[in-house]
């Protein structure tokens, strides 16, 4: 009997040991889950799938992108906060989703700036101003005069009501003290359609999704909403070399954590996701589909985001655009 309680009360004593073990180990060991508050197939889903691969080769495990799209990327961040704050669970805010949102809806669940911590800025997505071609303005300086002699009898699309593509457009005619009719539609989809149709006659709207448009002659572009002009489109001026100088708008991703991760694993993800938006065939697939890679750390995208959420929410507010 005594014989056969010795093997038991050794591997008895060596559990607790082994469980230790495998609680230390060093992170990640497992994959990780990236959430993505959007729809698959956008913008945002594009992008971050491009930094989950980035990442998982830096990270040495898989990094899988969850689409929970729904309410502006509400529905998501609320599924990215129910997880257990171990560092397996991030997610991929957008400017929609990390700044609008906040205010947009006076109800939300949650302190978007107190429940995610930053990680790193992925990279920001330029916006450009366009036109229907049957538009008699050829710079944003003639679209401005134009408006200024026809106020209120011009349209701009936009992709809904406190979108980036409506509060872009909201910027241009308060900085430029014109009036225009605001068209919102469900998605900047059904949004391009109309305005190459000319039922509207302006949309500021990201270059990716402008660039064809652009080419095949179906949009006029008059201004880049940056302060540097596209390489994709290098003739385009930008809005202050067009006359509209402090005019500056753009999309942006970035990965986020919850406050709550331990500042050891956030570091870790720092440096991996850094070093995957650094890796020359990262930078080449963000530029590719018209991102502008940054690969910043978490003090930069700290910064930026309270600039962001600083510039943004007092534009909403006077847009007198809601999502409750």
């Amino acid at each position: 009997m005594r014989r056969l309680l010795l093997p038991i009360l050794l591997c008895a004593s060596l559990l607790p040991g082994a469980a230790s073990a495998q609680a230390e180990a060093p992170y990640p060991s497992r994959p990780i889950r990236m959430v993505v508050p959007f729809a698959a197939g956008g913008a945002a889903d594009l992008v971050a799938r491009i930094t989950a691969q980035g990442m998982q080769e830096e990270m040495g495990q898989a990094v899988v992108v969850e689409n929970r799209g729904g309410s502006g990327g509400v529905i998501g961040t609320e599924a990215a906060l129910a997880a257990a704050p171990d560092g397996y669970t991030i997610i991929f805010h957008s400017m929609s989703s990390a700044v609008l949102n906040a205010g947009l809806y006076r109800n939300l669940s949650f302190d978007i700036h107190r429940a995610f911590a930053p990680i790193a800025l992925v990279g920001t997505v330029p916006n450009i101003v366009v036109v229907n071609p049957r538009v008699p303005a050829h710079s944003l300086q003639e679209l401005i005069a134009l408006l200024r002699r026809e106020p209120g009898r011009h349209s701009y699309a936009s992709s809904g009501a406190g979108t980036i593509v409506h509060l872009s457009s909201h910027l241009l005619t308060s900085m430029a003290g014109v009036e225009m009719v605001h068209v919102p539609y469900r998605g900047s989809g059904p949004a391009m359609n109309d305005l190459i149709a000319g039922t509207v006659d302006m949309m500021v709207d990201t270059l990716p999704t402008v660039i064809p448009f652009v080419r095949s002659g179906q949009l006029r572009a008059l201004a880049m909403s940056t302060r540097s002009r596209a390489a994709v489109l290098p003739d385009v001026p930008t809005a202050e070399e067009a006359g509209l100088p402090g005019y500056e708008t753009y999309n942006w991703h970035a990965v986020f954590a919850a406050s709550a991760v331990p500042p050891a694993i956030r570091e870790r993800l720092e440096r991996g996701t850094i070093a995957a938006i650094r890796a020359p065939a990262t930078m080449r697939r963000l530029a590719d589909v018209g991102v502008e890679p940054r690969g910043t750390g978490a003090a930069e995208l700290a910064e930026f985001w309270d600039a962001q959420l600083a510039l943004w929410i007092p534009i909403i507010r006077a847009s007198g655009a809601t999502a409750d």
